[in-house]
């Protein structure tokens, strides 16, 4: 290591004390690694790496998961742009899905073994709330591509990596598919390493252009296209134009109102939507003011108030697909309930009535796959029907039969509840009305 680098090091692991020790301080770090900083201070991320990311533990449900995952058409080409070198020159190659999560994680055995101690493995959530700044968590959230090194990683478990990350996205709706990233010593930090996750993730897109061909489920992709992403999350993203809006949840609220009211609405119909409670046409008018001037007057029109751009989002998409009977993908995009804390009349309605499709395709479904999927998730842990119904559908004296019946029992339900064939339908029905 010449003098140089060893100064540049030094200065990084100093940067990031002082940020962790006097976090009111200005971070000494270039903008994107100090905004970065912030944001893990915020969520609670741990700067020491006493606590490293969850790692997924049911295998199966992984591989299941990552099969029918866009990215995975474009695998073996990755593979040979990226795998390769990356066994060959002691790195690590990884793909995540749009959470940060890893789907696939390669390269030399040496490196994953040194990755797997830090939980950098397949099945292990890499998102800036869970592992703090790194490339493919940071590169998700900026929705561009980014190179994190050394210090530069919010927590000090990741200090001895550097990492290169580009997004994926879907090359007919824009939204973000995945990442890639290549993980490993000083020669990830450098021009190189980034120019190659770039071309890799333009490839990527590629495949998936050609793999989807005629007759996509979503609208096509235009320069003036707008995505939002709001399952499972208190706060809304909205990505326009190259550009990641971070909404409040008060704006989420707001944006969302719009997006439900189609062609536009009025100050008095958006302050029945968002509060039970009288709000002041004042207020709204405010609150309004206050959103054009995070989205700009280019996407947030008046009199009546609408988005003035096509917009896509990711609870929609999960409508689509429960209409065209794919459950087993409606379940795969579905990251959670909609803005889960939010308490406005229109979300609120409208996240019962998303539930209420996806539970009720689930449990028509008969798959344990799925069933299982649903109860291990944080929404579905206590739903005592689906529990039922996955003990149903398991062999009879399987250990894990038992258990599901006693979970059923144990949230009181004692005898197997399945939904009737026309369930799903009529909550279908119920909802779209």
């Amino acid at each position: 290591m010449d003098a140089s680098t060893a100064a540049s090091l030094t200065a990084l692991r100093t940067a990031h004390e002082r940020f962790v020790t006097s976090p009111a301080a200005p971070p000494r770090a270039r903008g994107l690694v100090a905004d970065s900083w912030r944001r893990c201070a915020e969520c609670g991320v741990r700067p020491d790496g006493s606590r490293l990311p969850p790692l997924h533990r049911n295998t199966e449900d992984l591989h299941a998961y990552r099969d029918t995952h866009p990215i995975a058409v474009a695998l073996p080409m990755l593979r040979d742009l990226l795998g390769t070198g990356a066994a060959d020159d002691g790195h690590v190659f990884a793909i995540g899905d749009a959470d940060g999560a890893l789907l696939w994680v390669e390269g030399d055995t040496s490196a994953i073994g040194r990755a797997e101690r830090m939980h950098f493995a397949e099945g292990a959530l890499w998102s800036e709330s869970q592992a703090g700044t790194n490339a493919p968590g940071t590169a998700l959230e900026l929705g561009r591509a980014v190179q994190i090194v050394t210090g530069e990683h919010y927590s000090a478990a990741a200090h001895g990596w550097s990492c290169a990350a580009a997004p994926v996205r879907d090359p007919g709706t824009g939204r973000l598919l995945g990442v890639i990233d290549l993980s490993g010593g000083a020669t990830i930090a450098t021009p190189p390493a980034l120019a190659a996750v770039r071309a890799a993730a333009l490839a990527t897109e590629a495949a998936i252009a050609r793999a989807q061909g005629p007759g996509l489920l979503v609208a096509p992709f235009t320069e003036n296209f707008a995505r939002l992403t709001a399952l499972g999350r208190d706060s809304a993203v909205l990505e326009h134009a190259g550009r990641v809006h971070r909404l409040s949840p008060r704006h989420s609220e707001i944006v969302l109102a719009l997006v439900l009211a189609g062609r536009g609405v009025t100050g008095d119909r958006l302050a029945v939507d968002l509060s039970d409670r009288e709000v002041p046409a004042s207020t709204v008018r405010a609150e309004l003011t206050r959103l054009r001037a995070v989205l700009g007057p280019g996407l947030l029109g008046s009199r009546p108030y609408a988005l003035l751009c096509p917009l896509r989002t990711d609870f929609g998409e999960v409508a689509e697909l429960l209409a065209a009977g794919r459950v087993r993908e409606a379940l795969a995009r579905y990251r959670g309930p909609l803005l889960p804390r939010s308490d406005a009349p229109v979300v609120v309605e409208h996240r019962r009535c998303l539930e209420q499709q996806l539970r009720g395709a689930v449990l028509g479904s008969g798959d344990p796959a799925l069933l299982r999927r649903w109860v291990d998730a944080g929404w579905g842990g206590d739903d005592a029907p689906a529990w039922a119904a996955l003990a149903g559908t398991l062999p009879g004296g399987s250990p894990q039969r038992a258990a599901a019946a006693a979970r059923a029992g144990a949230l009181g339900l004692r005898t197997t509840v399945v939904p009737q064939a026309g369930h799903h339908a009529a909550v279908l029905q119920r909802c779209h009305s």
